[in-house]
Formats: structure tokens, C-alpha cells, sequence
């Protein structure tokens, strides 16, 4: 068996890989690693998103905790930066979000946030990992008054809406907003924050039913809002994730603007204004090549960490970064929260647009896109680590490599949290670098499948 934990926590379809009761031990094993050291009765906070299976997981890792003496304090649908944000504001021991974020409906997920609102390192992560398949040895389940009870709480996401309006001072006053929530957990957050500053907002897909989560809409699917975002004659389309930890916009004329776009515009605003902290962004290897040339032509240093906002996040963290994140769209704001905000990172771009009073179309100019091809190629989970012992595969990406070196370049890694292999070119054909990402992900998938 493979590790338990990937990039973004404990993934699986809900009810078949992630079952009640590995969720239950989850919870056991969570709260007593998260929380052992601490000589008062600990308490765990416990969000999730809106899938239908939300409520049975979350019940169940919640039993687990409270069986071995922990206290949870439930909040129901929530973005997973407010679980970051309300686990350090409340003081908390820890924070638990389930959630499968950009993935389909019968996907779930946890993740757990320490005390200080920070995804956990792979360390703890094994500790938990360990104590699971250890099942619960040296664990004792306390009876009568020891065991932990459940507190309910409806008013977690006014807090959270008030805390990123508070964070990024900005009028939205003339402003007309497409708001594409993915019938996720941004549905009423985002657009309440939105309103409150001014704007006016036209929201799309946030009328979830526990079953259409990011069903042909979101940051995954962006057609609609396109769309929408030029028949509405919007000055921006905002599209948020599953669980609203990330984001990407439409400009006024339709076009996706990427988190490597975010990063580039509010970065160079952010060090105009003497904000940006060591003029640093920290982006990952499936960065585009299009940023670093960016970050070199102003001034700003551009460090790469290997895939997944929890990377980011450790080498924000060490170098004192204030800005960092992924292509995709998790951009974290550290100054203001401790994970990839997909609220926060939509007002600190309005933000932009308003004090400068230029359209996004103009801003994101400030970066060259270079062409990228990104195929998915479908594995068994079990080998997806393993691509390059085949020899068949190790040969195809060796003479793609040598082909694209000096005017591109080839990266090939494995899903952190679905069993894929994803290989992405970048080049300046177009056509040719989406024909060989095609063929090599077709040969991937052929013999790994």
C-alpha cells in the first residue's frame, strides 16, 4: 500500500477509498497526534465543502476525535483558507477540512491544519499515517467525562468574509463582476464579500446541491464564464475552486488570466508600494517560463519549489516571502492567511485594477505567455511514482528533452491527488508541443494503465 497522505492531504472516491471509517481513524489519530502535548482538553475545528458526502465524513472523523478525548467545533460549509484563518484566530489545536477541492463530485478529501493554520509536514503526516495502520497502539480511549463532544457553529463565515475585507483595502463601487463559484464552497463567501465592497455581481453556478460541485464550472471549466463575462460586457470574470482556495479570472474581453498572471501583477504592485517582501514571488517548476522572464525583467527574485501550495508555502516561510504560489491558482497572501485564498487573491487583483485604473486586459500584459501543452495521461494510483522505470517512457521524455532544450523545456511528475502522470511542454509551436505532449502521455497511459 502507498503512502495515505498526497500534496493536498488524504483523496479518494468518498464512500469506496475514503470509507466512515478510515475517516473515524483519521480523526483518532489526527487529534492525538495534533494534539498530545497539550495538557487542556483539545478542541479541533472541522469544515467542509459541498459534497454530498461532506457531512458523512465529517461526522465520522469527528466520532473519531471525540473518542479519544478531543472536543470539535463544527462550522459546516466553509472555504478551506477561513478553516486556516479560524483555527489561528480561535486558538484552536487544530483545523480539518473535507474536501476534494477542484475534483468531481465523488472525490473527497482531509486535510489538516495545525494551530497556527498551517498544512502539516510530512512528518506529522506519517506520525498520523503510522498510528492508523499501527491501529491505535498506545492509544488510550477515555470513558465517562473524557470523551470529547461536538459544538455547532453558523456564524464562522461572517468572520471569515470580514477578515478578507479588512484585509485589502479596496472600493468596488462601478465595478461589474461574473462570479463563477463551482457550486463549491465560495457560493455564498465570495459572493457576500463582493457585494459588501460595492461591486455588482452576477454569480453563476453557486446554487449547490451536494452534487454538482465543480460539474462543468469553476476554475477546472472556464468556457461559461468566458462567456458570460463578454455578454455581460464585465470588467472581470472570477472563477473559484471547490473548496475557493484558489482562483483564476477572465479579463474584459474573455481571455483566462492565470495564477502566474495574478502573481506577476499584483507582485510588481505590491513592490511598487514597497509591500513585496525580499521582492520575492515563489512559484513552482510548472510555472511559466513567460513569469521568471517577467521576475527577471522587474527587478524581483523568482524561486521555484516543486509542485503543491504546501512547497510554497515551506519556502515562503523559510526565505520570508510574502507572496507565492502555483499556475493553477492557489496564491497565498502570507501577510493575511496561511494557505492559497481564493477571496483574498480576487480583491488583491481588483485591488490593483481600481488604484491603477487600468483593465486586467492591460495588467496582464506585464508577462509574455509562452505556449504550454498539458496532457494527463490516466495510470494505476499504485505506479503513477514509477513512470520512469519504464524504459519505453525514460527514452521518449530523454529525446523530448534534448528536442526542446534551448527553446523550451519538458516536465513530466506525477498527480499529487489522482492517479495521473501529467506531462506539460512548453515551447514556441503551439501545435508541435501539443502533438508530443499528446503522444507521449498517449504512450504513459498505454503502458501503465
Amino acid at each position: 500500500m502507498g503512502r495515505l497522505f498526497g500534496t493536498d492531504g488524504v483523496r479518494g472516491i468518498a464512500n469506496e477509498e475514503l470509507t466512515p471509517l478510515l475517516a473515524m481513524q483519521l480523526g483518532q489519530a489526527g487529534a492525538y497526534v495534533l494534539t498530545k502535548e497539550k495538557e487542556h482538553k483539545p478542541t479541533m475545528m472541522v469544515g467542509c465543502d459541498t459534497r454530498i458526502s461532506g457531512d458523512m465524513l465529517a461526522n465520522a472523523l469527528m466520532a473519531g476525535a471525540c473518542s479519544v478525548g478531543a472536543n470539535c467545533v463544527y462550522v459546516g460549509v466553509i472555504p478551506t483558507p477561513a478553516i486556516a484563518y479560524l483555527t489561528k484566530k480561535y486558538k484552536v489545536d487544530a483545523g480539518v477540512v473535507i474536501s476534494a477541492s477542484h475534483n468531481p463530485v465523488e472525490f473527497n478529501g482531509i486535510k489538516f491544519f495545525n494551530g497556527n493554520g498551517y498544512k502539516l509536514p510530512d512528518e506529522l503526516e506519517d506520525e498520523i499515517e503510522a498510528l492508523i495502520r499501527s491501529n491505535m497502539q498506545g492509544v488510550k480511549f477515555p470513558t465517562g467525562s473524557g470523551v470529547g463532544k461536538i459544538k455547532y457553529r453558523t456564524d464562522a463565515r461572517e468572520e471569515y468574509i470580514n477578515h478578507a475585507i479588512q484585509s485589502v483595502a479596496v472600493e468596488l463601487k462601478g465595478l461589474k463582476i461574473v462570479a463563477d463559484c463551482a457550486e463549491g464552497a465560495s457560493y455564498y463567501t465570495s459572493i457576500e464579500a463582493l457585494k459588501e465592497l460595492g461591486a455588482e455581481v452576477v454569480a453563476i453556478h453557486n446554487n449547490p446541491d451536494g452534487t454538482n460541485i465543480n460539474a462543468n464550472c469553476g476554475s477546472t471549466h472556464m468556457e461559461e464564464l468566458q462567456a458570460r463575462v463578454v455578454y455581460e460586457k464585465a470588467n472581470i470574470g472570477l472563477a473559484f475552486d471547490g473548496d475557493a482556495d484558489r482562483l483564476l479570472a477572465v479579463d474584459e474581453n474573455g481571455k483566462i488570466v492565470d495564477g502566474d498572471q495574478i502573481m506577476a501583477i499584483v507582485g510588481n504592485h505590491m513592490k511598487r508600494e514597497g509591500r513585496l517582501k525580499k521582492d520575492t514571488i515563489v512559484a513552482t517548476v510548472m510555472s511559466n517560463l513567460g513569469f521568471f522572464l517577467m521576475a527577471e525583467q522587474n527587478g524581483i527574485t523568482a524561486e521555484q519549489t516543486k509542485v503543491g501550495d504546501r512547497y510554497v508555502l515551506e519556502r515562503m516561510r523559510e526565505i520570508g516571502a510574502s507572496l507565492g504560489g502555483e499556475q493553477s491558482g492557489h496564491v497565498i497572501f502570507l501577510d493575511e492567511n496561511t494557505t492559497g485564498d481564493g477571496l483574498l487573491s480576487a480583491l488583491h487583483l481588483l485591488q490593483v485594477m481600481v488604484e491603477t485604473g487600468k483593465p486586467l486586459s492591460e495588467l496582464s500584459k506585464v508577462m509574455e505567455v509562452l505556449p504550454q501543452a498539458l496532457v494527463n495521461a490516466k495510470v494505476a494510483n499504485h505506479k503513477k511514482e514509477h513512470y520512469l522505470e519504464y524504459p519505453e517512457i525514460a527514452k521518449a521524455v530523454e529525446e523530448l528533452t534534448e528536442k526542446f532544450a534551448g527553446e523550451g523545456r519538458v516536465l513530466i511528475r506525477p498527480s499529487g491527488t489522482e492517479p495521473l502522470v501529467r506531462v506539460m511542454i512548453e515551447g514556441k509551436d503551439k501545435k508541435l508541443i501539443q502533438a508530443e505532449a499528446e503522444r507521449l502521455a498517449s504512450l504513459i497511459q498505454d503502458i501503465m494503465f
